[in-house]
């Protein structure tokens, strides 16, 4: 359930989800017993990742051309895309966004246009990863010019033009008062219509970060010791990440009746005899995330908590057993959602229940297009990549969520990682 606002529980206090990124990052910030989780023996572990591939210029090439192709069946001349994923996917430019405008213009044909302030050029070249013209501002211009000068040489100024879903007002404000007259719409039917299908160089590397988190739950779950807080634990999750190869993206650590809060609590929370430790963690291997939950019981587990944990495992399967090629995304969400509500549960998103969506789409981006929640009528087709996570929350006693990410193949979906039977055996 990666979650670009999630927030971690140190000592009662949230912590962002990039505040625990790296075990010595962390430790300026951490107390010291944080410091000792956070510095293991990590000789034992050796890097999944290096043997990975990064995305070559010849995919994006392709990704473009295949964007190009779906504005011509939508009658899109261009598409503004600014600083962010779809950035990256599109050119390879890595770069964070600022007051100050970098963005690319996907034309319906020929090479893209990259445009960034005079200074930013070199580095954004850098990473640029396409053949593409760069266009350059000053301090004292107005960038909206230089995206309207664009389209007019490349005579697409009088053709609907398709903004990017992430793109800030003020960037299409801009070339609204740049270009009048200007048709703008949404590029979801584009940009989404070609990031939602993954390749298979996407999937494999989906697949190596989803290694590496496995293999870093599987060292750390023996780790976990009475006394220890969310962050002693989330440190020594991370710091098997990074050694193990992987980007860490978050690791959030609830334990007890904080377990209910699927984002995390302010609590304090301490391991002990009896408690559900929920953990939901996940890394970025060349851009590409993974997203794991899993919960366990240190000590003896209750009636209770293996009841519901079964329940979680047997919602998941129901989950995976629904999504089929041609199957509405929303009726993934639906079948877990039926099945919960004839053991008692909601109704809908009522608690105790299953209080969020059922899954969401993964790929660069922890959360991307589309959903398997009610109401959602995009068919599941071959490539898109979900996650699939009907956790059960019991406000005041505890919660259960079990995570795994699965994409579509030919056949049906297929496990990234392949979900415990057992709460005796949670990582299987």
């Amino acid at each position: 359930m990666a979650d670009q606002n999630r927030t971690a529980s140190t000592s009662g206090s949230p912590i962002t989800r990039r505040a625990l990124v790296g075990a010595a990052a962390a430790l300026p910030i951490l107390s010291t017993a944080v410091v000792r989780a956070a510095a293991p023996d990590l000789s034992g572990l050796r890097s999944l990742t290096t043997a990975t591939m990064p995305i070559s210029a010849a995919e994006r090439r392709a990704r473009i051309e295949r964007a190009q192709a779906l504005m011509r069946a939508t009658g899109i001349g261009a598409v503004l895309i600014e600083s962010g994923s779809s950035l990256v996917y599109f050119t390879g430019v890595t770069w964070h966004r600022s007051e100050r405008l970098t963005a690319a213009i996907l034309p319906v044909e020929g090479e893209p246009c990259i445009v960034t302030p005079f200074f930013e050029e070199p580095s954004v070249r850098q990473t640029l990863g396409v053949p593409a013209e760069v266009r350059v501002w000053q301090e004292d211009e107005d960038p909206a010019k230089l995206v309207a000068g664009f389209l007019r040489d490349r005579k697409l100024s009088g053709r609907p033009i398709g903004i990017e879903e992430t793109v800030r007002y003020f960037a299409v404000d801009g070339l609204a008062h740049a270009l009048p007259g200007a048709k703008i719409v949404s590029a979801n039917p584009v940009v989404r219509g070609v990031r939602m299908r993954k390749t298979a160089a996407e999937i494999a590397l989906m697949q190596a970060a989803t290694d590496v988190t496995i293999a870093a739950y599987r060292w750390t779950w023996p780790r976990v010791e009475k006394g220890m807080k969310p962050a002693d634990v989330a440190a020594l999750m991370n710091a098997a990440t990074v050694q193990l190869g992987g980007d860490p993206e978050f690791a959030l650590v609830l334990i007890g009746p904080a377990a209910a809060f699927p984002h995390g609590s302010r609590d304090p929370q301490i391991v002990a005899d009896g408690q559900i430790v929920l953990m939901d963690c996940g890394c970025a291997v060349q851009g590409y995330q993974s997203d794991v939950s899993r919960t366990f019981v240190y000590g003896a587990a209750s009636k209770e908590q293996r009841t519901v944990w079964e329940q979680v495992r047997t919602g998941q399967a129901k989950a995976f057993a629904a999504a089929q090629l041609g199957t509405p995304a929303g009726a993934v969400d639906d079948a877990v959602r039926a099945y919960y509500t004839s053991l008692g549960y909601g109704p809908r998103y009522a608690l105790p229940g299953l209080s969020h969506r059922t899954g969401h789409g993964i790929g660069l981006d922890g959360h991307e297009p589309v959903n398997l929640v009610h109401g959602e009528t995009t068919k599941l087709i071959e490539g898109m990549c979900f996650s699939d996570e009907p956790g059960l929350y019991l406000p005041g006693k505890f919660g259960v969520r079990l995570e795994d990410c699965f994409h579509m193949t030919p056949s049906g979906p297929k496990w990234f990682s392949v979900p415990p039977t057992s709460l005796d055996a949670p990582l299987g």
